[in-house]
């Protein structure tokens, strides 16, 4: 695949301000483009001894998203089936078997978290869901809406998609381009004074 050209940079206010949760799609198509881009985007986001334990899994044919759907909560199966895509994001709780290449520079890094189950699956986690974020603003910096979505049952996904590996779900997104009524108005947001300390 062609890797997508990325110079085209997005305003702030699109990816903040313009944009927000789609709940409802139109029928416009996303493509192998489009995902690298939200990718190779995505990947850029900052965590901890750079280990990028995010991985993704794009549902995008019929049949896996009949797997999918019934493991969604109610209420969110309608937007999932009406989105082109839906991104499975989950956590590799092996990450480290990649900082020999990832991170060179941390000399002993993937025998520390070897050695020590419950600190690699925290350390998986915690960076795979500030990757997650990072991945929802890629895909709005692709020009695409994305639907965000808990309510889902983690240990089925887990099941379904990922048995037999280090893969743990932590959430899913829906992805393609809102539906003209696919969008509540914004809800408010706190205020400097109500959210930051100046010290």
């Amino acid at each position: 695949m062609t890797l997508p050209n990325l110079d085209q940079t997005p305003t702030a206010a699109s990816i903040f301000t313009d944009m927000h949760t789609a709940y409802r799609f139109g029928p416009e198509p996303v493509s192998d483009e489009e995902l690298a881009k939200v990718y190779e985007l995505a990947k850029f986001t900052p965590t901890a001894l750079n280990s990028q334990p995010l991985r993704i899994t794009f549902v995008r044919t019929e049949e896996a998203k009949a797997r999918l759907l019934p493991l969604l909560a109610e209420t969110n199966q309608p937007k999932a089936a009406s989105a082109p895509v839906v991104a499975i994001l989950a956590a590799d709780t092996d990450f480290h078997e990649n900082l020999p290449v990832v991170n060179p520079q941390s000399q002993g890094a993937r025998e520390r978290f070897a050695a020590n189950d419950e600190h690699r699956r925290s350390m998986a986690l915690n960076n795979a869901w500030l990757q997650a974020g990072g991945f929802i603003l890629a895909v709005r910096a692709a020009g695409l809406d994305a639907g965000p979505m808990g309510g889902i049952d983690t240990a089925g996904i887990d099941r379904e998609f990922f048995a037999g590996t280090p893969l743990r779900t932590i959430m899913v997104v829906n992805i393609g381009h809102a539906a003209p009524d696919g969008t509540f108005p914004r809800n408010p947001r706190l205020g400097f004074d109500q959210a930051v300390t100046l010290a």
